[in-house]
């Protein structure tokens, strides 16, 4: 089913996209509860407060959703990421701020990377999700190319840099399996903690 073009007076967009986004975040709080293969259209369309077919206003299926949240988790994350890098900063603190706004967007769509790691396996095997595989392989590089101009100019040193680089990646990306809101530590002192781990400096107690 062909999904209706959105509004494109800017009011009704504005009200439109809010919508669509709070359509999004719960069906990746569904998903990362019941899985995506467990949860029913029909219990999106419930959780949502949608009238029956009213889901479709903003989405065409399920695997739309899918795709929309690996979007939102991937696509702001990314366009940071080319932001910290393009500025005139040392490694080490273009490394502290990278760390620092990933840990705070993962935490933020903590359902949104539950999901994608729940479903990472087909994302990574099947062809219909290689745009989301190039934006996560294009931050990856990102982090990458931080820590090789780090250890260029001496300021990190590690024994394995593609081992401190898979280390970082998989800190981060389980964060969202144990963080909870108001937890003792802010997503600003876990970054710190992780990049202090990956540097081997202290971190925050």
């Amino acid at each position: 089913m062909p999904v209706p073009s959105p509004p494109t007076r800017p009011a009704l967009r504005a009200r439109y996209d809010a919508r669509r986004s709070e359509v999004v975040a719960t069906a990746a709080e569904l998903f990362a509860e019941r899985g995506y293969d467990g949860t029913s259209m029909s219990e999106l369309t419930e959780a949502t407060g949608l009238a029956a077919g009213g889901l479709y206003h903003y989405i065409e299926g399920k695997e739309d959703l899918l795709i929309a949240i690996c979007d939102e988790l991937l696509e702001p994350l990314l366009e940071r990421a080319r932001q910290i890098v393009d500025a005139a900063l040392p490694p080490v603190e273009q490394l502290h701020k990278l760390v620092g706004a990933w840990v705070a967007h993962v935490v933020e769509h903590r359902h949104h990377m539950l999901v994608f790691t729940q479903e990472r396996q087909a994302i990574e095997r099947e062809r219909r999700w290689r745009r989301v595989r190039s934006q996560r392989q294009a931050f990856e590089r990102i982090l990458d190319e931080v820590l090789a101009r780090g250890e260029a100019d001496g300021s990190m040193t590690f024994a394995d840099r593609r081992l401190s680089l898979l280390a970082l990646l998989g800190m981060v990306n389980y964060t969202p399996q144990w963080v909870r809101p108001g937890g003792r530590l802010s997503p600003g002192e876990i970054a710190a903690g992780y990049c202090a781990m990956v540097l081997g400096k202290d971190g925050p107690g």
